[in-house]
């Protein structure tokens, strides 16, 4: 069967540009020329007049390339890097990467951890340290109290004077209102001062039950209106001045508004 026109042509072509390259580039070269003279020889010669004839050129070429890297004649080509990938079908990079990816983080987790560590470490310290201080200042706490000094109770003078500023304190912690001009008014018209004073001659005497002490208490009314934290003794002169006034606060808002016999 005649070979083609057109085939001749791109062969005596094929030729004509091989003579002129290097025998490098015609290697590299023939690899591509025989895929597309392949496609095209089995298009126009069937397979087998095309495999019979060793008078073709092109099948010369494909078969000097035997698909090992070497001609025909023994002589090794070193194939190009597209060759290499379409052989053997790896792809370049850097297979590496993701081990260098592990390394980085297994340093940024051991830093991670170092860090923790050290802030734990510094946490624990100053932990320790603010209860050494609390343990060192609680004995020179406890020293302070007791050296500060106890404030000494109030001492009154045994007159009547005091017995009605002593009187005062008191009501005053018991929230019973009153004077210092209101008791001192009304012990005087009472008693004069008297602590002892006692009336045998009024109803009450009369009665059985005579008013006694400063503020000429009678004995039910004291009872009634004793002071927890007083004597229990009517003639008692604080005990008698607080108990009368809780009784007139009771019966008549404060001592301060009595002006006569209550």
């Amino acid at each position: 069967m005649p070979i083609p026109a057109a085939f001749n042509r791109l062969t005596r072509t094929y030729q004509n540009s091989t003579a002129r390259m290097t025998r490098k580039q015609k290697l590299s070269a023939a690899g591509v020329a025989v895929a597309g003279a392949s496609v095209l020889a089995f298009t126009v010669v069937p397979a087998s007049a095309h495999a019979a004839n060793p008078s073709n050129p092109v099948m010369g070429v494909a078969m000097a390339w035997n698909g090992s890297g070497h001609t025909g004649d023994g002589k090794h080509i070193q194939p190009s890097v597209a060759d290499g990938l379409a052989v053997t079908g790896k792809q370049t990079g850097n297979n590496d990467l993701p081990k260098s990816q592990a390394a980085q983080k297994k340093a940024d987790d051991a830093k991670a951890a170092a860090d923790k560590a050290a802030r734990d470490k510094a946490a624990k310290a100053a932990k320790d340290e603010a209860a050494k201080e609390r343990k060192a200042d609680k004995p020179a706490a406890n020293r302070s109290e007791q050296r500060k000094p106890v404030a000494a109770a109030p001492s009154y003078a045994n007159n009547l004077n005091g017995w009605i500023n002593h009187a005062l304190a008191i009501m005053h912690q018991h929230n019973i209102p009153g004077t210092y001009e209101g008791i001192h008014r009304n012990v005087m018209r009472e008693s004069s001062g008297n602590p002892n004073a006692i009336n045998d001659w009024d109803i009450n005497a009369k009665n059985g039950i005579p008013s006694k002490g400063l503020l000429q208490v009678i004995q039910p009314t004291f009872d009634e209106y004793h002071v927890s934290g007083t004597a229990n003794n009517l003639y008692d002169p604080v005990a008698n001045i607080v108990a009368a006034c809780n009784y007139a606060a009771h019966r008549y808002g404060s001592i301060d508004n009595v002006n006569s016999a209550y």
